[in-house]
């Protein structure tokens, strides 16, 4: 049964627009047909998860599978989670509005050490049992069988993290999901269908789910005491798959939210994977091999998303977008394409030895977006150990190919406390800079500004550098040393990652399953995930306090301590002159073959790199030496290509197609019609300022010649006369198109209403004079309906007697405070034109009265609010009164 939201998600809680579940091209399925219905569940917030390429492309595969409907569901904000507690609401799906424990399934994804707290949130608000043996227990104590055969659907993880090392969370899930899920989801759920028709009890259908490539049930597995992983029964692998899916990018368009995101834009993956080898980076060992998209499948889904949803951005997306080879070709046919459209492209992270003149020609567009690389390393002796690929005459020319292309400011990330690290390649990274800077100088150019984020080294499974640490003490000493460094260098602002998050994510996330208490007592202590931004030390007391209470601080300390590593601190006392050549021998000596043979937990796990790959690769970075890579040069044999994760697929670059000229904005006026519109049902949640983006939307959908505006950042000419309050209703909007060609009326209103939610209905569209003033400045007068609601029992004769009393006065005085916090009297009767009783009703707990009223709406601030109409029935009744709803009829111009 859908859950009554609609007294919960209201106008009062911030952005209610993440809750209403009409985004354009969602799916709505009919629910009495599916045989399985999911929810794909992301723990952040919606303006995060909608925008999640992973999570847009599953939601598209799971509703394109017949007999199967996916529905979504987001980590609601405080405001929100504490309504649904208030009102013992269970959390909803955003599309169905129904409770999350009427699915089949629940699909989590889990791509951070310390997301796993959200997920608690999660299930704790929609009323499900945290953990699968309290799931068991509640399902063996009997009660209704809604989904499944138990009383709560199957929960399941997915993701980067879930995937590296899903031990610190097996407590909480069903089963997890390893790698790739657009083969392996489907797979799943026909499995559960056939289940669910056999009438299979959950254990029997876990042991199914088992079977299936790709899907670890950890309650089929025990941990040993050095806390390595093991199969409890015979019928389940030892070790579990990491699945590998061919990227389809058709299955990237959809979902348009009305809310703006964090990414938003249209997102199209242009290759899966990489093989760089950089030895700190987890998905670089995740994701392998690596595979390019066919460039013509890149454009089509390019330019049909982009029609589609009426973005004015697209990103091509990769872990290395540079290593795309037909990226120059693809981008330079896609501006071709759509260059009279006001469209720019942005791209992730790029390699800089990569970034020439053909990649800055395809970005930004009128809007010239920023760009970020990431050396990693301040010296080129710590490039080579991370095996970056990435020399310092390669830096600098990408660096200067894009001042000179007219970027005045550039990002770059670096890394501290690396294995084999020291104080002269910390200060390297300042020295670096200053160096850049040096370069990129020029007559009448602005000095090249720098934004650097320099995060500590965080040690990840399935890498290399999984067995190494550094104590919180040493990061905070390199930190300061480069802090006072860059205090001498001009144009450089640098942001430092807290050293605390960084040990909390090592020792989350190099875990065995004795951290599930610790992150379950975490959640109960109020340490979710936006508690890191909102209260650092909140969140970190929080976290201790799980740590103490599960006995396990003397593990914390080694992390702190930077004890939990084969390299241990370097002899400080070694002179500068030695530190380069005695690192290797020293480190070489310290690390023993039975420590890196100790098991570990995420062993179990088939990633495809054999770890003892990952041990010869660790000596290679020990002795700085280069892995070329295996795209584009020799094997590097880390055990990955084969029959179960297939090989490198890198497709040659097309030509460049000859670059048909920037954007140039048609600013020709030869029409303006006028539009009279309304704002009804859910999207009377949506803001001011997410109508404008709606329009520009449905303006570029529909194909309509709109007029743009000169300068820096052409926009179109699409004017709303004025805004109305979040949670308000209208009939009678205005807004005023402007466009370069004719377009008959009857087919400019027919264009715009197909593409428009139907809860934005168009009344009337009129062709004015090119001449005439704009909306917003001929506006005089708003006629209004507002519900009102008295606080103590009120007879219709009373609404009417006060009504009149109101029409009867000439003065009412209200005091305003104005913008600058100044107070001045202003006489609200002088803005009353028209006040009327429409009806009065008894309601639920109080009388109702519906008012009518034409106020003041003049641009220039004399104007009177419906607010302002409460206060007068205030003065004359010597009562309180609620505003229950606003209503605007129409919108008043003068001539």
């Amino acid at each position: 049964m859908a859950v009554a939201v609609e007294k919960l998600i209201t106008s009062d809680i911030l952005k209610p627009g993440r809750y209403l579940g009409n985004e354009r091209l969602a799916v709505h399925k009919p629910w009495d047909t599916a045989a399985i219905r999911w929810v794909l569940t992301y723990p952040e917030v919606y303006e995060v998860g909608a925008s999640n390429l992973g999570h847009i492309i599953l939601y598209n595969i799971l509703n394109a599978q017949p007999r199967q409907l996916c529905d979504r569901a987001y980590l609601p904000g405080k405001d929100l989670a504490a309504k649904l507690r208030e009102t013992n609401t269970p959390l909803f799906a955003v599309e169905s509005k129904r409770s999350l424990t009427e699915f089949d399934i629940l699909g989590f994804s889990l791509s951070y050490e310390l997301g796993a707290t959200n997920i608690l949130e999660m299930l704790d608000l929609a009323g499900i049992p945290l953990t699968w043996r309290e799931r068991q227990k509640a399902g063996e104590a009997g009660g209704e069988f809604t989904n499944l055969q138990s009383q709560f659907p199957l929960i399941f993880a997915g993701g980067q993290t879930a995937t590296s090392n899903p031990e610190p969370y097996a407590d909480f899930f069903d089963f997890i999901a390893l790698g790739d899920g657009e083969e392996l989801l489907p797979e799943i759920g026909l499995v559960l269908e056939f289940g669910k028709q056999a009438g299979l009890s959950r254990e029997h259908l876990l042991l199914d789910l088992a079977q299936i490539p790709g899907v670890y049930v950890p309650q089929f597995y025990d941990m040993a005491e050095d806390g390595s992983v093991y199969p409890r029964r015979l019928d389940v692998p030892k070790r579990i798959l990491r699945r590998v899916a061919t990227p389809i990018p058709a299955y990237s368009i959809g979902l348009v939210p009305y809310v703006e995101t964090v990414h938003d834009r249209l997102t199209i993956e242009i290759r899966r994977g990489c093989t760089r080898g950089c030895r700190f980076c987890q998905p670089g060992m995740l994701t392998r091999p690596a595979q390019d998209v066919e460039p013509d499948r890149v454009v089509e889904a390019i330019e049909q998303g982009m029609r589609a949803t009426g973005y004015n951005e697209f990103s091509l997306l990769s872990l290395s977008c540079s290593d795309y080879l037909s990226l120059p070709a693809v981008g330079m046919e896609i501006k071709n394409r759509l260059k009279n459209e006001n469209i720019s492209l942005t791209l992730p992270s790029q390699r800089v030895d990569r970034f020439d003149e053909n990649i800055a020609n395809i970005l930004g567009g009128t809007r010239q977006g920023g760009l970020t690389f990431a050396p990693e390393a301040g010296t080129q002796r710590m490039r080579d150990i991370v095996n970056k690929g990435l020399t310092n005459e390669e830096l600098l020319r990408g660096v200067k190919t894009a001042w000179e292309q007219g970027w005045d400011k550039i990002k770059l990330y670096f890394m501290i406390g690396l294995p084999g690290e020291t104080d002269t390649d910390v200060l390297g990274i300042a020295e670096t800079v200053s160096w850049l800077q040096r370069e990129c100088r020029g007559k009448g150019r602005k000095p090249l500004n720098f934004n650097l984020t320099i995060s500590n080294f965080t040690p990840k499974p399935h890498t290399p550098f999984q067995w190494h640490s550094v104590s919180t003490t040493e990061f905070k000493r390199k930190q300061n040393l480069l802090r006072q460094e860059f205090r001498r260098i001009k144009g450089v602002k640098v942001n430092f990652t807290d050293v605390r998050i960084s040990a909390m994510e090592d020792f989350v996330g190099r875990g065995d399953r004795k951290l599930s208490k610790v992150v379950r007592r975490a959640w109960e202590l109020g340490a979710g995930m936006d508690s890191w931004y909102e209260n650092l030390d909140q969140a970190f007391s929080a976290w201790g306090s799980a740590i103490a209470g599960a006995d396990l601080d003397w593990k914390y300390r080694q992390i702190e301590n930077g004890e939990w590593n084969l390299f241990h601190a370097q002899d400080q006392t070694r002179s500068k002159d030695a530190e380069n050549t005695q690192f290797c021998t020293d480190a070489i000596n310290r690390v023993s073959p039975h420590s890196l043979d100790t098991p570990l937990p995420w062993d179990h796990i088939d990633t495809g790199i054999d770890k003892k790959w990952l041990k010869q690769d660790l000596q290679r970075a020990l002795e700085a030496a280069i892995v070329p890579d295996c795209s584009f040069e020799g094997c590097s044999h880390c055990g990955v290509c084969g029959t179960d994760f297939g090989h490198n697929v890198v497709i040659a670059s097309p030509a460049i197609p000859k670059f048909a000229g920037e954007f140039v904005p048609n600013t020709t006026k030869v029409q303006r019609l006028r539009v009279w519109f309304g704002k009804q049902g859910n999207m009377a949640l949506i803001s001011h300022l997410d109508l404008i983006r709606l329009f520009d939307r449905v303006v570029r959908r529909a194909g309509l010649p709109i007029a743009f505006t000169g300068g820096f950042h052409p926009m179109p000419r699409i004017s709303v006369a004025t805004a109305l309050a979040l949670g308000a209703t209208s009939s009678g909007e205005i807004a005023d198109f402007e466009l370069t060609v004719p377009v008959a009326v009857d087919t400019f209103r027919e264009q715009l209403v197909r593409e428009m939610p139907t809860d934005i209905p168009i009344y009337n569209v009129e062709q004015i004079d090119l001449k005439t003033p704009a909306a917003t400045q001929l506006l005089e007068t708003a006629e209004y309906l507002i519900t009102v609601a008295a606080l103590e029992e009120v007879t219709p004769i009373q609404w009417q007697e006060w009504i009149d009393t109101i029409k009867a006065k000439d003065e009412l005085w209200y005091e305003h405070t104005t913008k600058s916090g100044k107070s001045q009297l202003i006489n609200l009767r002088d803005r009353l034109f028209e006040l009327e009783l429409v009806e009065t009703y008894k309601g639920i707990a109080e009388p109702i009265s519906v008012i009518r009223y034409v106020g003041s709406y003049r641009q220039d601030g004399f104007l009177l609010r419906p607010e302002q109409i409460l206060f007068m029935l205030g003065m004359v009744a010597s009562g309180e009164f609620q505003l229950l709803h606003i209503h605007r009829n129409r919108l008043i111009l003068g001539v």
